[in-house]
């Protein structure tokens, strides 16, 4: 039986910059036609960006991505393609475009649209309904997008019994951790089920909260992976695909022959692009052995990818840290420099009366060892001007968190005022259980146009860094900083623990209740104390309108506060 060569070009797209997403396309073409590909993928909506939001309600960005995709119609001689679009009839629909040497052949249109966790299609897309099969250099192939492949029963199943032999999946898959095991399972199945290669081509970037992993794969009739593409990289994998081996496969599948999936869709029909490849005599390929990230690795990469896409998609340059010798903020700075580059990092160290010395020397070390420069600006001047004036209206009264805030709120003026005298995009140190337990103050360490550990509970924090300390073998974040007690060092002898649980009793909390929407009951039943419960509960949701007011950071937990998790303010439901 004839071959296939297909190529996936997992490409990192920006959202509405069509001309530099169609620039990209037509390099992987390029690079594909020198390798006699015969078949070239690439993700959902690749030419508009993914996911476009709003912009969709726009006529005239509809229209532009349309002439977007003619430029990439121009360009496709001798290959054929499957390119992501915003296809637009009497409604719009998120669309492939099925290419072949130069001409527009046919489209297919996504059916399953998700409105769950982070998606929203059903705001902006009509669901396609038809379904073909393309002969493609003498074989069948099917596609399909994104959510299609989920289902047991979806396209992909109709496809395969009606001549599919190769069934292409483009995808815009955001990243949370561990979900690429879930992934690749499904995939496995839906292969072995279809009897057919699977062709996963996935989003790879980072845009807005969202991050892409990429991870795309080709998997055989059997369910193995026999190509992966990097995780978290652009890449292009390009493999020969063996049709006996799908042909054996089903002679062993019997049942096949008597059983029909029940797709609610059209019947697929036949659509004919070409008959054999453009080159039969292939180059040979590069090798193209991958080892896919997991675990602490894994989350550390998307939060490096989300970073620099954030920044350099926003058109910042350089970024400024509030840098206080602490953890959270010592991770931020490597994240950083890790995703820019220590020339395009500024630390700013900011002490008052209450900033330990040891602080301020963690803080130093930390910008010697990344390289990165640090400014000093010590905020007793300006806090005690404050209170000076302050002095009528608080007379009377102890020292307390409104003082203390007040010293956090110094220091978010000064990294805005930064920001605004150079164009530094500030980065917010804040971690998800602070932001869950409102353990951060309004316009002070909220203050800033990116939180990259917003969704980052303290306990990984630790391990986030502890990773870091051992990746290349050489520490750059003291030890002491991973010792000492955590504090926000706005009184005196202070502990983050004379407001909060400690952080191994309040995580697994927050997950259960935040992450899992765990009761009381559930919680009670895990082991959790009532009144801790209660006290956690309580924080989690009166905080919900400081969370609407915190810069947008990387997703990487399964329910991120803001585009996940989304409670009403105004809100006296406890649960008990």
């Amino acid at each position: 039986m004839p071959g296939l060569r297909v190529g996936l070009a997992q490409i990192n797209v920006t959202v509405g910059d069509l001309k530099g997403n169609v620039a990209k396309i037509l390099a992987c073409v390029e690079e594909a036609r020198s390798l006699a590909v015969d078949l070239l993928t690439f993700p959902e909506l690749a030419v508009a960006g993914y996911p476009p939001e709003d912009l969709l309600l726009r006529p005239q960005f509809v229209r532009d991505n349309l002439d977007a995709l003619d430029t990439v119609v121009k360009g496709s001689a001798g290959i054929t393609l499957i390119v992501g679009f915003v296809d637009a009839e009497e409604d719009i629909y998120d669309a492939a475009a099925i290419i072949h040497d130069g001409h527009f052949v046919d489209v297919y249109r996504k059916q399953f649209l998700p409105n769950y966790g982070v998606f929203d299609e059903d705001r902006y897309f009509e669901p396609g309904s038809r379904c073909a099969v393309y002969e493609i250099a003498g074989v069948g192939v099917g596609v399909n997008i994104c959510e299609d492949i989920w289902y047991p029963e979806g396209p992909a199943q109709a496809q395969a019994y009606n001549g599919a032999q190769v069934i292409v999946n483009i995808s815009a898959s955001p990243f949370q951790a561990e979900k690429r095991f879930f992934r690749e399972r499904m995939l496995s199945t839906r292969a072995s089920d279809a009897a057919a290669m699977l062709c996963y081509n996935n989003l790879v970037g980072g845009q807005d909260e969202l991050v892409f992993d990429g991870n795309s794969m080709i998997v055989d009739p059997e369910g193995e992976i026999i190509g992966r593409a990097r995780s978290f990289e652009e890449d292009l994998l390009v493999c020969d695909l063996n049709m006996d081996k799908v042909m054996q496969a089903r002679l062993h599948a019997p049942r096949r022959r008597k059983e029909r999936p029940a797709f609610s869709g059209a019947v697929p029909e036949k659509v004919r692009v070409s008959s054999k490849p453009f080159i039969a005599a292939k180059p040979p390929l590069p090798p193209h052995d991958v080892t896919p990230l997991e675990g602490v690795a894994e989350v550390y990469a998307a939060l490096v990818v989300g970073t620099r896409d954030y920044v350099r998609k926003n058109g910042f340059e350089k970024v400024v840290i509030g840098l206080s010798g602490g953890v959270d903020s010592s991770l931020v700075a490597v994240i950083a420099v890790d995703a820019l580059g220590a020339e395009n990092v500024v630390g700013v160290s900011m002490p008052s009366r209450f900033s330990s010395p040891g602080s301020r020397s963690d803080a130093q070390a930390i910008a010697e060892n990344l390289g990165i420069r640090l400014i000093t600006i010590p905020i007793e001047e300006a806090f005690t001007a404050y209170l000076g004036m302050l002095s009528e209206p608080f007379a009377g009264t102890e020292f307390g968190i409104a003082e203390e805030n007040l010293q956090t709120r110094v220091r978010g003026n000064i990294l805005m005022g930064l920001s605004n005298k150079f164009g530094w995009l500030v980065l917010a140190t804040g971690n998800k259980s602070e932001m869950a337990t409102g353990y951060s103050t309004l316009y002070g360490d909220m203050a800033g146009g990116f939180a990259l550990i917003r969704d980052v509970p303290k306990t990984l924090v630790y391990k986030l860094v502890e990773y870091r300390n051992a990746r290349d073998g050489k520490p750059v974040i003291p030890q002491a900083v991973l010792d000492k007690v955590p504090s926000a060092e706005l009184k005196p002898g202070q502990a983050d623990t004379d407001t909060l649980p400690p952080y191994d009793v309040l995580d697994p909390i927050l997950q259960a209740y935040v992450e899992e929407d765990k009761s009381l009951a559930d919680l009670l039943a895990a082991g959790f104390d009532e009144e801790t419960i209660k006290r956690v509960i309580t924080m989690v949701d009166r905080n919900e309108y400081k969370r609407r007011q915190a810069p947008p950071g990387v997703k990487i937990t399964p329910r991120a506060f803001g585009r996940d998790r989304r409670l009403p303010i105004a809100n006296r439901y406890r649960g008990w």
